[in-house]
């Protein structure tokens, strides 16, 4: 493999041997394991140095949309590391579905919760995961969940970016190293919106749709009678060829309105109500 070089003057492979090093020092992981990029990341680099005593957890969760769990385990055997799935309804923990705008840190919290108990189950003895130096900025009340829940984030500890993930993964020769960035299904209503698994299936299927005909990544947010689509601009061609048919596909799922946000596709577009102090 031809060896890379990535920001602050450290080469792929020297990132890796960092990571590996560190995680070497612990007697077994569990890494709380998505499926996305990073986890994944985090799930191979502990195989290599922990063998057996890594396992890589999922939460099926009723946020994590179905092709995301079922492309988990089919990242996970090619990873070639132990994969659990789990249940998990976050629906549950008090607090979550009001959707506030620390519904991360609710959900995150039992998840937690969770995993330290599947943890001491499996006798390992830490429980890591996957968040990076490039995330330490901005809203992130998970990762406060995290820091009172004792989890380990190695790449956030090392000041790994996300950039210097997708350059490792691709190095190992991940298949998932280009996958775009993923979110809960949550995050497709304004805070203030009560969360319902009927609402969560609402936009799991409009976004299915989208997906099935081409389009890389989006998302669509939720207003009630209103879808607004989030697209990257490469993407944006799809969607006018195929305006007619996701106008009548998203009907018939229930929106009265739907439009195409000219903005594009942008992560956490609804934190920007908490920075304005507006509603979404």
């Amino acid at each position: 493999m031809n060896e890379m070089t990535v920001p602050g003057h450290h080469s792929t492979e020297e990132r890796i041997e960092q990571v590996v090093e560190y995680l070497k020092n612990f007697n077994g992981m569990l890494v709380a394991y998505s499926g996305g990029v990073d986890s994944s990341t985090l799930a191979a680099l502990a195989h290599l140095a922990l063998g057996d005593r890594c396992v890589a957890v999922t939460a099926d969760s009723q946020t994590m949309p179905a092709r995301e769990l079922e492309s988990s385990v089919s990242t996970a055997r090619s990873l070639g590391t132990r994969h659990i799935i789990i249940p998990y309804n976050e629906l549950d923990e008090p607090g979550f579905a009001n959707n506030p705008v620390d519904r991360c840190y609710h959900c995150k919290s039992g998840l937690f919760r969770e995993l330290k108990k599947l943890a001491r189950e499996l006798g390992l003895e830490v429980i890591a995961e996957g968040t990076n130096a490039s995330e330490l900025t901005g809203h992130r009340p998970g990762h406060r969940a995290a820091i009172e829940n004792g989890i380990l984030t190695p790449f956030a500890d090392l000041g790994i970016t996300k950039n210097e993930i997708r350059q490792m993964a691709k190095y190992l020769g991940l298949p998932i190293w280009d996958k775009p960035q993923l979110a809960c299904l949550s995050s497709r209503f304004p805070y203030g919106r009560t969360i319902t698994v009927q609402g969560l299936r609402k936009v799991e299927k409009a976004e299915d749709y989208l997906f099935d005909i081409g389009v890389n990544q989006c998302r669509v947010r939720d207003h009630e009678d209103t879808a607004r689509i989030e697209v990257p601009g490469d993407d944006l061609h799809i969607i006018l060829k195929h305006r007619d048919d996701i106008v009548g596909a998203f009907k018939e799922l229930g929106y009265t309105y739907i439009t195409l946000d000219l903005e594009g596709f942008r992560s956490g577009s609804f934190d920007i109500a908490i920075k304005t102090g507006s509603r979404a």
